[in-house]
């Protein structure tokens, strides 16, 4: 069956409206859980280690870091290949359902496995998330402002890193639940957060766009049409401008893994190297980072464990406001020249913020506002991976080519990142821990060379104009 339909067009042309504010909320919440998450972990690193608690050692703490990063790995492949197959919504709901399970049982845990099997079993959720929220989002947002709301939705993972890291410092305080309670209840958080938006969710559509790729035009069409009714009565409108662009597609059986894996390393080599070295360099640089963050405090600087939420705040609040300031210029400056200049000023930064470290020269407060101005850059830098990924590659493999990215990239560059660093930190050597840091700068310098030579000019441009549906009998039809 061959089917011609100017459904993508209509969605990009859209006026903003609430309906969009609905998506990016319901959607967006994915990278706060996993800011919550992770935060939660970093803030009560030392806390984990006393005797009254799990009595974890630094490496420990290292290792359920990487326990939880495996379980996104494995999460995103099983799941993104489940949101190709039978779709965004179903998936979105799952995926988060599956978190929710998890990050409750964390708070139950009474030894480091039991700590580190919840640990991998919440990121296995959250993975899923990834693939799920990011290629939904892609579909149903217009294509003039996908960049800006893409990074600075993956900018929001740091309203979660400020929840957990304010959440630790109340929760843990002696006069409140202390510490041998107050890390269960910051756990359970989790939980109730993610809980609350699971009605919100229900009220999204399916993507038309994969509707019409697998077979149910007519679903497809109602969707669209109840999407545009509700944005003429927000604004007024008796009609909407007219469309002339139309693509055509024949619907076919699912796409296997085999043809995932042909398209990849064939028509699209050149993207997959680009998502490869985007995602890579920034996995290492964050993960080598963020997850050691209240070790580095604790060990260099002597922080109390329940005053570690403090440093973490300002630190969240660069990561935040960097995409939300920077994250426009991606679609007006271009994809290409800015993915490139991030990547390679958060290197340089992270260079000279590294030397001073293993000097000797900061202070806690001063090595903070060093890590936070770093990060106002570096975080619009990692989001933007993350959007080039869902972006570039047809819709049917979308999902599935997010998940390969994010797992490849993670597994190389950010699986072992925690446990190297926590080991280099127990060396309790400045300059081991800044070679650490220096190998994470030149990784981040090569994903900007790789971005300037291998990257992709989409701003402002359909997805079917930068990647046709596997299954589009032609180019489209004007």
């Amino acid at each position: 069956m061959t089917l011609e339909t100017d459904i993508p067009a209509r969605l990009d042309r859209l006026p903003w409206s609430r309906w969009h504010w609905l998506v990016v909320v319901a959607l967006g919440i994915t990278w706060i859980l996993d800011g919550l998450e992770v935060t939660i972990v970093g803030a009560l690193g030392s806390v984990l280690q006393e005797p009254g608690t799990l009595g974890l050692t630094a490496r420990d703490v290292g290792y359920s870091a990487t326990a939880y990063i495996f379980g996104a790995i494995v999460g995103a492949l099983f799941f993104g290949r489940l949101t190709d197959r039978l779709g965004r919504k179903k998936l979105f709901l799952v995926t988060l359902g599956v978190y929710l399970a998890a990050t409750a049982l964390t708070a139950t845990a009474w030894s480091f496995w039991s700590f580190a099997f919840f640990r991998a079993l919440t990121g296995f959720g959250i993975g899923g998330e990834c693939a799920a929220m990011n290629s939904a989002i892609d579909e149903l947002l217009p294509a003039r402002v996908r960049g800006f709301c893409d990074i600075a939705l993956n900018g929001s993972y740091w309203i979660g890193a400020a929840l957990g890291a304010m959440a630790s410092v109340v929760l843990l305080d002696p006069r409140v639940l202390g510490h041998q309670l107050g890390w269960r209840v910051a756990f359970g958080m989790g939980a109730l957060l993610g809980g609350s938006i699971l009605i919100v969710r229900r009220l999204l559509p399916e993507s038309p766009r994969w509707l019409l790729v697998h077979g149910r035009p007519e679903e497809a069409e109602r969707e669209v049409q109840h999407i545009e009714a509700q944005v003429m009565r927000e604004h007024g409108l008796s009609s909407l401008p007219p469309v002339t662009a139309k693509i055509r597609v024949e619907v076919r059986p699912h796409t296997s893994i085999t043809d995932v894996l042909r398209i990849l390393g064939g028509p699209y080599l050149r993207r997959t190297m680009l998502g490869l070295g985007l995602m890579i360099s920034q996995a290492f640089f964050y993960n080598a980072i963020f997850f050691t963050y209240a070790l580095i405090l604790s060990t260099f600087y002597g922080v109390p464990a329940e005053h570690i939420g403090y440093y973490i705040v300002p630190f969240a609040a660069g990561n935040f406001f960097g995409p939300l300031t920077i994250g426009r210029l991606f679609d007006t400056i271009g994809r290409r020249r800015m993915i490139a200049s991030t990547y390679a000023i958060s290197a340089l930064m992270l260079l000279v913020t590294g030397w001073l470290f293993a000097r000797g020269v900061l202070t806690a407060t001063s090595q903070t506002v060093l890590w936070s101005v770093i990060f106002f850059v570096a975080s619009a830098a990692a989001s933007s991976a993350y959007l080039t990924v869902s972006e570039v590659f047809p819709l049917e493999i979308r999902a599935m080519a997010i998940a390969v990215f994010y797992a490849v990239g993670t597994g190389v560059g950010g699986l072992a990142a925690p446990a190297l660093f926590g080991a280099l930190i127990e060396t309790r050597s400045r300059m081991s821990v800044f070679a650490g840091y220096s190998f994470g700068a030149l990784l981040m310098f090569g994903g900007a060379a790789v971005a300037w030579f291998l990257g992709v000019d989409a701003e402002r441009r359909s997805l079917e104009e930068l990647a046709l549906p596997i299954s589009a009998k032609a180019s489209v039809v004007r």
